[in-house]
């Protein structure tokens, strides 16, 4: 079966998909795919602003949501409780996540908090809040983890340090949920075209390369199909991550501060 027609077939197993985020970059080109599977799902987005254009065959639902703010989890939640189909697969995609350049705590302490209420505190309130539909309808949480999240990294530290969060997490709630016939995916890109870097406060090319987020996006669910428990989109990335979880902390850090560095800091706004 070629790759196309195994996600396909991976998408229309679900009677739910839900996305956080998928108003732009690697979110919205999951979305672009989820509508080229003709899936019959329903599609939630959770997130501030709404996708601009979406195929209309598509059966999708936004909700308006800030996740930086637990009280607003909570309230969306209670509202897909009523919306989610009761028999039928669920697909969660925790896709939300920014970033931030410079020595901690820069920009300031409050973006950096902010970060970490939505790039940890968000998915494991939302994944708890929908658990036990999960366990009791089957299905799979995917987390949009990063590269980062396999060695300390300065001058992103905080950042980091959220996607490696997320990265452990998911790979011990999949051992922890195959009985339930739930699995967990934590997709690691390296990286990608869009709009992460102007919200990290990056000005241009970073001189890093990377995958589109269109093709990010069809390995991501490649993986998906597959039940792997984490995946590094990129076969360079691979390359990057199997050495650099290798190494000794302290020499991982030292060697990204190097390698950051080398960017030129007058890319970068703060």
């Amino acid at each position: 079966m070629s790759d196309k027609k195994s996600i396909d077939n991976f998408l229309r197993n679900f009677s739910c998909i839900i996305i956080t985020g998928c108003s732009s970059g690697i979110g919205r080109a999951l979305l672009t795919r989820i509508e080229n599977s003709d899936t019959p799902a329903l599609v939630f987005n959770l997130s501030r602003n709404e996708p601009e254009t979406f195929s209309k065959h598509l059966k999708f639902t936004h909700l308006t949501c800030d996740l930086s703010q637990p009280t607003e989890i909570q309230e969306v939640v209670s509202r897909l409780q009523n919306l989610i189909p009761r028999t039928g697969r669920i697909l969660l995609v925790n896709n939300s996540g920014f970033g931030a350049y410079g020595e901690f705590p820069a920009p300031d302490l409050n973006h950096t908090l902010k970060m970490i209420e939505v790039n940890v505190s968000a998915p494991v309130q939302l994944t708890g809040l929908l658990w036990d539909r999960l366990k009791s309808q089957g299905g799979q949480v995917a987390n949009i983890a990063s590269l980062a999240g396999y060695q300390p990294t300065p001058l992103i530290s905080t950042y980091a340090a959220t996607k490696a969060f997320l990265l452990h997490w998911s790979i011990a709630l999949d051992a922890e949920s195959k009985k339930y016939g739930v699995r967990c995916v934590a997709i690691c890109p390296g990286p990608v075209s869009t709009n992460f870097s102007r919200a990290a406060g990056l000005n241009g090319s970073t001189g890093l390369g990377g995958q589109s987020a269109e093709d990010c996006a069809e390995e991501a669910l490649q993986a998906m199909a597959q039940n792997r428990p984490h995946w590094i989109t990129g076969w360079k990335n691979r390359w990057l991550g199997f050495f650099s979880a290798r190494l000794p902390k302290a020499w991982a850090a030292a060697i990204g501060l190097r390698m950051i560095q080398k960017l030129k800091l007058d890319r970068f706004r703060h």
